[in-house]
């Protein structure tokens, strides 16, 4: 009996954290925050929706959109840019999401630059008065690249500024 309960104990953490990947679905892009919070970004297999999720291992604490439908591609929208050449080119890459919640402007980013060999990952968040909040990620634990958001065709780029 005090095995199964150990078991039971050591899974209930699993199950929680699952509510960051729901079997039909596969990581967009996904890094732990300096705080031990979790932010995803998933898709369904099939390009069904998209979903930002962040929270704590044993629950989510934000998703958007809380509908999971085609129309979910609409409000998100994507930039990037990339110049190679290297150091002596300022080589670069930036990658940017945004999506507005609850009158919030929340841009997710990943950043890379070739001086200094400086890789950045985290959220900005807007209120509506323009003060801003950034959490920022650990690039140790980011998985997946928002870049790979244009092999979808779901989403198109859109103009919107590059912000990190």
């Amino acid at each position: 009996m005090k095995k199964l309960l150990l078991i039971i104990y050591l899974l209930i953490p699993l199950t929680f954290w699952a509510q960051h990947l729901l079997p039909n679905e596969e990581v967009i892009y996904s890094f732990s925050t300096q705080s031990g919070k979790k932010m995803t970004l998933v898709k369904d297999k099939n390009n069904q929706y998209i979903q930002y999720r962040f929270g704590s291992p044993n629950k989510i604490e934000m998703e958007f959109p809380k509908e999971r439908t085609k129309e979910s591609w609409k409000k998100f929208h994507y930039n990037s840019y990339w110049r190679g050449g290297g150091i002596q080119n300022a080589g670069m890459e930036i990658d940017n999401l945004s999506f507005n919640h609850n009158g919030y402007d929340y841009l997710l980013f990943r950043t890379y630059h070739a001086e200094g060999e400086v890789y950045t990952a985290g959220i900005i968040i807007k209120d509506k008065k323009g003060k801003e909040t950034r959490i920022k990620g650990n690039y140790k634990t980011v998985k997946g690249c928002i870049c790979n958001l244009e092999e979808t065709k779901m989403i198109e780029r859109e103009d919107i500024g590059l912000t990190f």
